[in-house]
């Protein structure tokens, strides 16, 4: 939907919409400081909010604290300065943002996905010495080398292309996920040749597939409903029923999953990131941490999504004109 359009949506009734935007708001601005602080406490040593009141409790750790009330500060100010804003224009901007994000995780896990498959050929095939040499060909079969100095970079690569590229989508990705299978078949019964790098790539693809595609999913309404009453529903109530599923089980999910997942340093998704974890097979692709680290994607997207997504269902519930028409899948 075009912002000249928006411009015409009746400003009538906002004020009533000023609490459920700034829960949406805030919630999106608790769980960036949340995530920001996890990697400054288990990645960077730093002391963490939750030592506000403790022996340890130093300048720096109620700082941490602090954060959460200075980001809800800023989202107060935010909708303050956008009070004449609807719930279906928030929306629109919070989905414009989770576009942004999944675009870039997805130039990510394509140049990763690449360079690390080439990387882990050329160990198997022993080619790589005769390019980078012996000391380096020996510090790339190390994860810690491998996922600072040539993911890390690879990494902002990636967000730098999401960030002024709109070429590349989800659907892109499924038709290179069915090439590195037919690659497979190809070598393996024809060639009999096959290596652990090749299955690891298509592991690693379908993975950011199914979990990076899932907010758009749900933008686009594409999940499976298993109920029996809501088709016949009216708009006013399906409003309704969306808006209540989306705070107690959407988002209790999401918190679920990132409290779960970051809740210390040993933690299912913080143990295999900050130890750059890898599979058992020793020349295979050095990205298994990196598909722990997609459930946390996955939470913040479907998050971001289940925000805008709540603010169009109250947008249904008051009877909101200008329904948000997804935008098409290539751009996501």
């Amino acid at each position: 939907m075009s912002s000249d359009t928006m411009s015409n949506v009746p400003s009538q009734g906002m004020k009533s919409t000023y609490t459920i935007r700034l829960f949406g708001w805030g919630m999106l601005s608790i769980m960036v400081v949340y995530v920001v602080n996890n990697f400054l406490t288990y990645g960077a040593g730093l002391p963490g909010a939750n030592k506000v009141l403790g022996e340890d409790a130093s300048a720096v750790s109620w700082l941490q604290a602090l954060a959460y009330f200075a980001m809800l500060g800023i989202s107060i100010i935010w909708l303050n300065k956008r009070h004449d804003k609807t719930l279906r224009e928030d929306s629109l901007v919070i989905s414009n943002i989770n576009t942004v994000l999944i675009r870039c995780a997805f130039w990510v896990v394509l140049i990763v996905g690449v360079t690390d498959m080439v990387i882990s050929f050329m160990r198997v095939e022993g080619l790589l010495p005769g390019v980078v040499g012996s000391d380096l060909t020996s510090q790339l079969g190390k994860s810690q080398f491998r996922g600072l100095y040539v993911h890390v970079p690879l990494m902002l690569l990636g967000i730098v292309l999401g960030l002024f590229t709109r070429t590349l989508g989800f659907t892109w990705l499924t038709i290179l996920i069915v090439g590195a299978e037919l690659l497979i078949v190809i070598t393996r019964f024809i060639f009999s040749y096959e290596q652990a790098f090749m299955a690891d790539l298509v592991r690693f693809w379908y993975g950011a597939l199914f979990l990076f595609a899932s907010a758009y999913t749900l933008l686009e309404e594409g999940h499976v409903r298993v109920d029996v009453f809501y088709a016949g529903f009216k708009s006013k109530t399906k409003g309704m029923v969306n808006a209540v599923g989306t705070i107690f089980l959407g988002l209790t999910l999401c918190w679920a999953i990132l409290i779960v997942g970051m809740g210390g340093k040993a933690s299912v998704i913080n143990s295999p990131i900050f130890n750059f974890e890898v599979t058992q097979s020793g020349f295979g692709m050095y990205v298994k941490y990196m598909m722990a680290g997609f459930l946390g994607v996955f939470a913040i997207s479907m998050m971001i999504q289940f925000v805008a997504y709540l603010m169009d269902a109250v947008a249904d519930y008051r009877g909101d004109p200008y329904k948000i028409t997804p935008a098409a899948p290539g751009t996501h």
